[in-house]
C-alpha cells in the first residue's frame, strides 16, 4: 500500500520561511519522480516543483522565482519543500504527489498560513 504523508506546514509571517516534508512507503521510492503541488481556497490544485527519482529538481513554477527548494533523501525515503520569503499568496494546502504507472498517488496535504 503506497503512502504519503505531509508534514511541516503551519502558520507564519510574511517573509518567513518553512520546510515541508514528505514521507513515502509502500514503494521503491528510489524509482519514482515526486511533485509537490498546491491548493488555495477556491482555486485549481496547481504544480510548485518535482523532483527525479535521482534528485535533479524540475518544473519549478513561476511563482516560485527562486524562493523554494525542491530536494530528496532516497535513503530516507523522503522528499522536502523549502520554501523562503513566503507571502501571503502562497497561503494553501501542499500536496506531495507520486505517479506510478498511470496512477497517482496524494498524500493528505499540510496546510500553510502566510498572515500577520
Amino acid at each position: 500500500q503506497v503512502q504519503l504523508v505531509e508534514a511541516g506546514g503551519g502558520l507564519v509571517q510574511p517573509g518567513g520561511s518553512l520546510r515541508l516534508s514528505c514521507a513515502v512507503s509502500g514503494i521503491m521510492f528510489s524509482n519514482y519522480a515526486v511533485g509537490w503541488y498546491r491548493q488555495a481556497p477556491g482555486k485549481q490544485r496547481e504544480l510548485v516543483a518535482r523532483v527525479t527519482a535521482g534528485g535533479k529538481p524540475t518544473n519549478y513554477a513561476n511563482f516560485v522565482k527562486g524562493r523554494f527548494t525542491i530536494s530528496r533523501d532516497n535513503a530516507k525515503n523522503a522528499a522536502y519543500l523549502q520554501m523562503n520569503n513566503l507571502q501571503p499568496e502562497d497561503t494553501a494546502v501542499y500536496y506531495c504527489n507520486i505517479l506510478v504507472g498511470s496512477r497517482a498517488y496524494w498524500g493528505q496535504g499540510t496546510q500553510v498560513t502566510v498572515s500577520s
